[in-house]
């Protein structure tokens, strides 16, 4: 069967005119599709251009399928029929039966509707789920799976599916993962759920230099990806080595032509030869002069652009590294102690009565369905809120970034958010702590507003490090607003932190690599 979408040679562009890739050539048939990139690297644009049409910068797009897209269901005070997008249809349906139908209803009536609801929410778990009901009585999974059932009723060539994931618990990423193996048409997904693009067919990466292509999912994807770096830092190795060997071979013919230079000079001294023969002597070594320059800016240039090359690249292709500074923590050393701990939200009760101690460096994930309380628990442990019961110790220092790094105030820098939050730090000390976060120079006069998800989680952790290091830090959703690569560089920071952590994640790839200890379910 021919593709549902073709694209040839694309380029898209920002509305200011700033293109976000070129050159992208790519037919989607029945495969699935994983699209990754940098936040800003135009995969939301790619989606929403396929979806809605338009034109693109450069390139054509044929398109020979339906297209349809995942979307959450926000709007509490709709019904389930609402929900799915059948309540037209089944209304025509009703009045058909109740002989009060017009031609109009005859003709557009679609008898096979009630057999195809029945069937879509069976078959992701809601079978006999009432259409009338509301969508606020339903938990974030339930919903999630309403979703999901609207795309099997309308039924698309080709699904598109926007970081699907983001701020679902278990049971919604396990029915989004359940959607992705048993589509049978096509489907992208833009995603930075390591867990869900490992059972994509291929995957596609937008970056700066160009589109890439590797077949396979997510693990595939890393082992290429991580080759590419390798090379790319072997290569700016050599460059840089050829480059001084050229200055070196430069500088080595510089001291011989001074050499010779020099010996002329003495002859000249000498009064032994005629004046014609010294100005040909002169007018010679002028021209050999010209031409060594000549070359030798050439080499010097060729190998210094190279070296250009290769460390753009390497910049591209490998994350910013940070180091978290860490306390000193001894193993049986109390951080936290949490005594019959409730919370409630009205008169509904959240959880509780908790009891809890974290001891040492512990590594603790605090999991649970949506709506469970896993945010106020995590507010409650940092002290910004109060229990309605129970009693909260905190012999160690703590610290907590939630998913949108509330502490930064987004009109102002970030090296006045560094020096609000550390009130004592001086100017050159603040600039000193953002520069150890990546924030050098002009950087650090960034607005807070203006940045990216892993840029505002550095900049969060360069405030929160600024002074004596926590020895409990706590993390809310830490990945739901990054990249990849910025996911990559949170993990390598927290592999390297001593001190204790206790967070809410979804991500169970995240959760392994930074070697969760014991999990806590509300």
């Amino acid at each position: 069967m021919s593709a549902f979408l073709t694209l040839d040679s694309l380029s898209l562009a920002t509305p200011d005119g700033r293109r976000l890739f070129d050159g992208l050539t790519l037919a989607f048939g029945r495969e699935r599709t994983g699209l990754v990139g940098r936040n800003g690297s135009g995969k939301s644009t790619l989606l929403n251009f396929i979806a809605s049409g338009g034109e693109p910068a450069a390139g054509s797009v044929l398109r020979r399928g339906s297209v349809g897209a995942l979307a959450q269901v926000a709007d509490e005070t709709l019904s389930v029929d609402e929900a799915l997008g059948v309540a037209g249809g089944l209304a025509r349906l009703r009045r058909m039966e109740a002989g009060a139908g017009s031609l109009e209803d005859a003709a557009e009536a679609d008898w096979t509707l009630e057999g195809r609801i029945a069937e879509a929410l069976a078959e992701v778990g809601l079978p006999g789920l009432a259409l009338d009901r509301r969508i606020a009585t339903l938990s974030g999974g339930e919903r999630t799976r309403v979703a999901i059932a609207r795309l099997l009723i309308e039924a698309p060539d080709l699904l598109l599916l926007d970081e699907p994931t983001n701020n679902l618990d278990a049971d919604g990423r396990a029915a989004i993962a359940e959607l992705l193996a048993r589509w049978k048409g096509g489907a992208i997904v833009a995603s930075h759920d390591r867990a869900l693009l490992e059972h994509v067919d291929r995957i596609v990466e937008l970056t700066p230099v160009g589109v890439a292509v590797f077949g396979g999912g997510w693990s595939a994807f890393e082992a290429a990806r991580d080759a590419a770096r390798l090379r790319a830092e072997t290569e700016l190795e050599r460059a840089a080595d050829a480059l001084k060997a050229a200055e070196r071979a430069v500088q080595k013919g510089r001291e011989k032509r001074d050499r010779r230079d020099a010996a002329g000079r003495a002859y000249a001294r000498s009064g032994s030869a005629p004046k014609i023969v010294l100005g040909g002597m002169k007018r010679r070594a002028e021209e050999s002069a010209g031409k060594e320059t000549l070359l030798a800016e050439r080499l010097i240039g060729e190998k210094a652009e190279a070296l250009d090359e290769a460390r753009s690249r390497v910049e591209i292709l490998t994350p910013l590294h940070v180091d978290l500074p860490s306390p000193v923590l001894s193993a049986g050393r109390l951080l936290l102690s949490l005594a019959g701990v409730e919370a409630r939200f009205g008169a509904r009760r959240l959880f509780g009565p908790l009891s809890l101690e974290v001891r040492g460096p512990e590594r603790i994930a605090v999991a649970g369905r949506n709506g469970a309380g896993k945010s106020t628990l995590l507010r409650i442990v940092a002290g910004e809120l109060a229990p309605a019961a129970g009693e909260v110790r905190r012999p160690g220092r703590v610290a907590m970034l939630d998913q949108h790094v509330g502490l930064l105030e987004p009109a102002a820098t970030i090296l006045d958010n560094m020096r609000r939050t550390n009130p004592g730090l001086t100017e050159f000390a603040a600039r000193s702590v953002l520069a150890r976060f990546a924030f050098r120079n002009d950087a650090a006069l960034q607005v807070a507003g203006t940045l990216s998800g892993g840029e505002r989680l550095r900049a969060g952790l360069a405030c929160v490090f600024a002074g004596q290091p926590p020895d409990l830090l706590i993390l809310d959703e830490p990945t739901n607003h990054l990249d990849l690569a910025a996911i990559e560089q949170l993990e390598a920071a927290l592999k390297g932190f001593r001190g204790a952590l206790m967070l809410v994640s979804h991500d169970r790839a995240f959760l392994q690599a930074i070697g969760v200890t014991r999990t806590l379910t509300l």
